[in-house]
């Protein structure tokens, strides 16, 4: 039986992982860490202590109005995506032990398409050169 790393939970969310094909389940944000509890398998869960945790990075739609899913990022260079039933109340429950800088949106598809083409074009110039 897995035991929670929290004493005291803030929002328990309907929610779905994306480690490797999705998982559904559910998210703890507690006072000493983040959890993810699978419905189906006890044995699949995730805990990430909020130490752990270097920054969530957040993909934002139709300008903050819709949130599809979050990635948070640890000091070890893993990242866990998530998406959540409600990300707005689970990402205010991450605020609390998160600090503000270090919650950041992500990229927009152009942002990438145009970061790709900029780095094509100088590689193409330092061919030729």
């Amino acid at each position: 039986m897995v035991e929670s790393l929290n004493t005291k939970v803030d929002v328990v969310e309907k929610a779905t992982s994306f480690l490797g094909t999705g998982k559904y389940g559910k998210i703890m944000v507690g006072d000493n860490a983040f959890e993810f509890y699978d419905d189906r398998k006890v044995d699949n869960y995730i805990q990430i202590p909020w130490d752990k945790i270097d920054y969530v990075m957040v993909s934002v739609l139709f300008k903050g109005k819709k949130i599809p899913r979050f990635a948070l990022h640890t000091t070890d260079g893993v990242s866990y995506s998530f998406a959540a039933r409600d990300p707005k109340k689970v990402l205010r429950a991450i605020r609390e032990y998160i600090p503000a800088d270090h919650i950041v949106k992500s990229l927009t598809v152009t942002q990438v398409m145009a970061r790709g083409f900029k780095a094509l074009v100088a590689k193409i110039k330092n061919r030729k050169q």
